[in-house]
């Protein structure tokens, strides 16, 4: 399923910045800073200094807590050092700071929230980013995992390494993120739109990007079903950190059956076009319960999906949002042989069809 012409209109292909809001940043920096990240987070950390990295934090069940930015920031002496940009809005997960400081012990590191020093800004849309963002090399697993495959010698780190300047490489055209001091406007501002919080998170919607503890929940999303393996949060070759026993038995031995994908949101009674038109569609709260219904009557004894709830809706704005569905049953939504809807409203309740669409950059295997 495409990306539908209703939603085209949506796409802002003007250079944009915008705010990122509710992000959390937190400090690592000493001798043994690599080290004692590379033991912790869920993918592997960068060998050169200046290098960016994106990545996740898992509990000993394999839960995501946390998705994170990690900005290099060595010291001018090279000792090696790092902000952790993250979401701290949920209070399922416990706080990023007490959590470290449990694994401290005796490495050399010393740890700090720097929240109060930096803001953090998106910028995407400009010619900039088309110098670095090549096509993409996957990797696929038998579960369905699948991983991107970096050529850093020919393309260099893909995260990038200038300071304070990071390449979103979930996925393509997502552009870049930028840690500026508290205040300040990025230079970014006078050459580009600058375009509100609301904005940003459009952006990343339509490319099909979840991001903080609304689309990743706190001590229950699964890294996968997250599409934090397809976004470059992973690594499944790495030695032991933590949550690694269940990912990396997932992706040799599981089968991963969900995956978060954009969704149009319309009426049951109107169409996609609804998007197109001048009143406003409502928001919906996250955790909305999305439910499958069988539109065709089968024709002989091919095994059909169940009915049951399917998945959940998370962030949502101007009729897309994002969702996590049961591949089963996306399948049968492509063929049109079931739909997927929810009620809202606590009197008179409207049901809502959701539809969903494959991302542009999404990646396919052509064995």
């Amino acid at each position: 399923m495409p990306l539908p012409s209703s939603v085209r209109t949506l796409v802002r292909n003007a250079p944009t910045v915008a705010p990122v809001p509710n992000r959390q940043l937190l400090s690592v920096t000493g001798s043994q800073a690599a080290e004692f990240l590379h033991g912790i987070v869920a993918s592997s950390v960068p060998e050169q200094p200046q290098s960016h990295f994106y990545t996740a934090f898992l509990n000993a069940q394999g839960r995501v807590l946390y998705d994170a930015f990690c900005y290099a920031t060595p010291s001018p002496k090279g000792t090696r050092g790092y902000i952790i940009e993250y979401d701290a809005g949920s209070p399922e997960a416990p706080p990023m700071l007490s959590m470290l400081k449990r694994y401290v012990l005796r490495a050399k590191v010393k740890l700090r929230d720097v929240s109060h020093e930096y803001d953090v800004w998106a910028a995407w849309g400009s010619e900039r980013e088309k110098s670095w963002e090549t096509e993409r090399s996957w990797s696929f697993a038998a579960s369905g995992a699948v991983e991107p495959s970096w050529d850093v010698a020919r393309d260099g780190p893909p995260w990038g390494t200038e300071p304070g300047v990071l390449r979103d490489r979930r996925a393509i055209g997502m552009g870049h993120r930028l840690l500026i001091r508290k205040g300040d406007r990025p230079q970014e501002a006078s050459t580009h739109d600058v375009a509100t919080a609301s904005d940003y998170l459009l952006h990343r919607i339509l490319n099909g990007v979840p991001e903080g503890s609304v689309d990743i929940p706190p001590m229950d999303a699964l890294p996968m079903d997250s599409n934090l393996d397809i976004m470059g949060a992973l690594d499944f070759r790495k030695g032991c950190y933590v949550g690694q026993e269940l990912t990396v038995r997932t992706y040799h031995t599981g089968q991963i059956r969900k995956r978060m994908l954009p969704v149009v949101i319309y009426p049951q009674n109107g169409s996609s076009d609804t998007l197109t038109d001048s009143s406003p569609l409502p928001s919906f709260p996250p955790g909305v319960n999305i439910r499958m219904k069988h539109t065709t009557t089968p024709t002989d004894d091919t095994p059909r999906p169940r009915p049951r709830t399917t998945g959940k809706l998370h962030s949502s704005i101007n009729g897309v949002g994002l969702a996590l569905l049961r591949s089963e049953h996306v399948a049968a939504v492509e063929k049109e042989d079931a739909a997927l809807e929810f009620e809202i409203g606590e009197n008179e309740k409207t049901k809502w069809t959701v539809t969903p669409w494959w991302p542009d950059w999404w990646p396919v295997s052509h064995d």
